[in-house]
């Protein structure tokens, strides 16, 4: 499966902020490939903004669509009016592997439940937009063995699509190399097993 992530690395910030009506939200971004990722940004923006209100977050640490690896909360906000739109935003941009979190300082004039979710999800949106992507490709194990002669071409033909080498083993058999095969099986593994004119060996 392939789906956009955001092109950021491991514990990098994308940030943007908004104000309405006094009160200032700071929206915080970043690639959440798993939950220790997320976890790591709330605590990254409770530690840096302590006086803060609210620091409310959403995530998703998985594909567009999932359903388990994903949280939102509205840390003392009324109910349903900032983690759920933040995590709807979030949802509907169609991004996999991202964390995001608001804080919020209050600037002493009540929104509303209305206005509290208009600004958190206005937030996140306007985070969104000058958010760099990347397209990421869920991949498998997958081992292919073949003679020695035939590394080189095997490593080319696999660096040409972008298929990466996890771990080469070698051995009086010949060499085996541990591949990150796309899990859409997008590249014919049988085509590799042509280029090696019958050589090669699947696990």
């Amino acid at each position: 499966m392939r789906y956009p992530v955001p092109d950021l690395a491991l514990h990098e910030i994308h940030a943007s902020s908004i104000e309405i009506e006094k009160s200032r939200f700071i929206c915080w971004l970043c690639h959440v490939p798993d939950n220790a990722a997320f976890d790591w940004l709330l605590k990254e923006a409770r530690e840096t903004y302590p006086d803060a209100s609210h620091h409310c977050s959403a995530f998703i640490a998985g594909a567009p669509g999932e359903q388990f690896a994903i949280g939102f909360s509205d840390d003392g906000e009324p109910g349903g009016t900032a983690g759920r739109p933040m995590f709807q935003a979030l949802e509907g941009s169609g991004l996999g592997q991202i964390g995001a979190v608001v804080t919020r300082y209050f600037g002493g004039t009540k929104l509303g439940t209305g206005g509290l979710v208009r600004a958190y999800t206005q937030a996140v949106m306007k985070a969104l937009e000058s958010l760099p992507r990347r397209d990421f490709t869920e991949r498998r194990a997958c081992a292919i063995q073949f003679d020695f002669s035939q590394e080189a071409e095997a490593r080319h033909w696999l660096s040409e699509r972008d298929i990466p080498v996890e771990r080469a083993d070698y051995d009086s058999q010949g060499v085996t190399l541990i591949l990150g095969w796309p899990t859409d099986d997008s590249v014919s593994l049988e085509a590799l097993e042509r280029r090696l004119r019958g050589g090669l060996v699947r696990r």
